[in-house]
């Protein structure tokens, strides 16, 4: 929004909002730095941001709203998807005929109001609103799907008792295609993503039929429907996924897309014959991944430079280890991402592909064909490759491929299910892998876990005495205070006394005072002394403790530094690290 100064300096003068001295002092110092006028005054907090922002709708002529206190009709909010409205601080809050009128904090974004026209095929009419009414219009998106998902499900389960007789037989496909089915499938998958789940658990008890989400890691009950509702709601899934409807005594997995709340999303099924019908499971995947870098998934400080000075590499290896939903993919995914440039090909070997990358040759391995990792790694090197990713080693064949493409000139990386970054090296030696091949090809090992991340509403505290020694017990707390002094994110005379760390609040943004997760990292580089260790057939304690000599935090240690930023508690790290 381009206002001159001269007009501001002569409002906020006319309305006595800001004195003669501030304002020429926040010129002065808006010409030294190329900022806006404006936001000196706000930084000075000589204006506030939202009395600032009443300011320029009255310069501009642009009718200024206030949603605090409104209650926005569901279907006017849902014309812009949760995830636009959020990413762009615009929401629809008034639908008149062909006219939407549109609350924004910066009623320049065209882009965003380019799109809200070409989506919805409305007239839009932009008017200029404050921080706490976009916040509060944000919270609607939860409660109006909530209440919408709620009269859907009620009606169509209702309609579904109706028409599905017990002990009755019906046409499996008729039922995945008929509106009920349809419309209470589709609004689990859409009420799934807006609550930012990874997972959905369709699960048969008894006499009920159980929907669970994995938010954060955490698995939530969220809704029971009818037992009746079953048979139609696993007859559509199997649809989207392209699986046999009359199959019900053996396991089945799947995958189809589907669009949730402005986004592209991938669900990955699997179905289960349990004791009470079939249990299904569908992970969502994003499609669209890039934009992450290292320091936003949680690398910092040694780590970082170590990764970054991995990546440069043209060969050798690169590996992440962890349990399953450790986030090792998203880990791989950025690092491609990262190398992904013009002048490189690179091919990938996955199982599956959770994510479409372009530029990317991405192959999906078919153990039921023949076509295993193995195989689709020989065929890879084939292709002229520079980087090449392996979904994950599994095996001393396909282990043994890695490394051999590593010492051929490529760069590769790939995944290992073990709990620590030194654990990657026992688990390689006893897949039959010679020592002296590791050293010549394996650059970096990473460990990782999730924790979950606080909102910004978090509660400040100091450790107690008896919480130090606690601390002491878990980590090594020299090292990690070393570690946040260096990077300065606490004060070089901090002490463990001074240094403040935080909870959740759990009456905040977020019913848990969490919202998202970031990762906790362990990074092993295979330097000339860890070499001589695994050449000597040290254990991965000893290992482990020559990287930490060389300045390796690990997990546990890397997750405390986190809490001491206030990224995360010391309650969550404690829990992820002992599950």
């Amino acid at each position: 929004m381009y206002i001159s100064d001269t007009h501001l300096k002569s409002f906020l003068a006319d309305a006595g909002l800001v004195s003669q001295k501030d304002f020429d002092a926040a010129e002065a110092e808006a010409k030294s730095t190329g900022q806006t006028v404006g936001d000196v005054l706000t930084s000075k907090n000589a204006i506030g941001q939202d009395e600032l922002r009443r300011t320029y709708a009255y310069i501009l002529g642009i009718p200024f709203v206030s949603l605090m206190g409104t209650n926005i009709k569901y279907e006017t909010l849902s014309l812009i998807p949760e995830p636009v409205a959020r990413r762009n601080n615009i929401i629809a809050y008034n639908h008149r005929g062909s006219e939407l009128e549109v609350a924004m904090l910066d009623t320049d974004d065209l882009a965003a109001i380019d799109f809200i026209k070409k989506k919805t095929r409305l007239k839009v009419l932009p008017r200029l609103t404050d921080a706490d009414s976009i916040k509060s219009a944000l919270k609607e998106y939860q409660q109006g799907l909530k209440d919408n998902l709620g009269d859907v499900i009620q009606r169509e389960t209702e309609a579904l008792k109706q028409v599905v007789a017990p002990n009755e037989q019906e046409d499996l496909k008729e039922m995945a295609e008929g509106v009920p089915a349809v419309r209470i499938v589709d609004t689990l998958l859409r009420h799934a993503s807006a609550q930012g789940a990874s997972d959905i658990h369709i699960e048969p008890l008894e006499n009920t039929l159980l929907i669970r989400y994995r938010i954060d890691g955490i698995l939530h009950d969220a809704m029971e429907l009818p037992k009746h509702a079953a048979p139609a709601i696993t007859a559509r899934v199997k649809v989207l996924a392209n699986m046999k409807l009359d199959e019900k005594r053996l396991p089945q997995d799947g995958r189809f897309g589907a669009e949730a709340g402005g986004e592209r999303i991938s669900f990955r099924v699997s179905v289960l014959p349990t004791y009470f019908g079939e249990k299904i499971v569908m992970r969502l995947l994003r499609d669209n991944i890039s934009g992450f870098t290292l320091e936003s998934i949680g690398f910092h400080g040694i780590g970082l430079e170590r990764m970054h000075e991995a990546m440069r590499k043209t060969t050798g290896m690169i590996l992440t280890t962890g349990p399953t939903g450790a986030g090792k993919s998203t880990t791989l995914y950025t690092l491609l991402d990262i190398v992904n440039t013009p002048d490189v090909n690179i091919s990938t070997i996955e199982d599956p592909i959770e994510y479409q990358m372009p530029r990317v040759n991405q192959t999906q391995v078919r153990p039921d064909i023949g076509f295993t990792f193995a195989n689709g790694l020989r065929s890879l090197v084939r292709q002229d490759p520079d980087i090449v990713m392996v979904g994950e080693i599994r095996d001393k064949e396909t282990a043994g491929l890695a490394i051999n493409a590593a010492l051929t000139g490529h760069l590769v990386l790939s995944t290992l299910h073990t709990n620590s970054a030194a654990g990657a090296i026992a688990r390689l030696l006893d897949m039959g892998i010679e020592p002296f091949l590791l050293v010549s090809t394996v650059r970096v090992i990473i460990g990782q876990r999730l924790v979950r991340r606080l909102t910004a509403d978090r509660e400040q505290y100091e450790l107690s005495k008896d919480e130090q020694s606690q601390l002491e017990q878990v980590v090594d707390a020299g090292s990690v205070l070393k570690s946040l002094k260096e990077e300065k994110v606490v004060d070089p005379a901090a002490t463990w006394k001074t240094v403040p760390f935080y909870k959740a609040h759990e009456n905040g943004q977020s019913a848990s005072g969490y919202a998202g997760r970031v990762g906790i990292y362990e990074m092993l580089p295979v330097t000339q002394t860890i070499k001589e260790l695994i050449m000597a057939n040290a254990t991965g304690d000893q290992l482990e403790a020559q990287a930490r000599k060389e300045g390796m935090l690990t997990m546990s240690e890397d997750g405390i530094f986190k809490a001491a930023q206030g990224v995360s508690t010391i309650e969550e790290v404690i829990r992820v690290i002992t599950e």
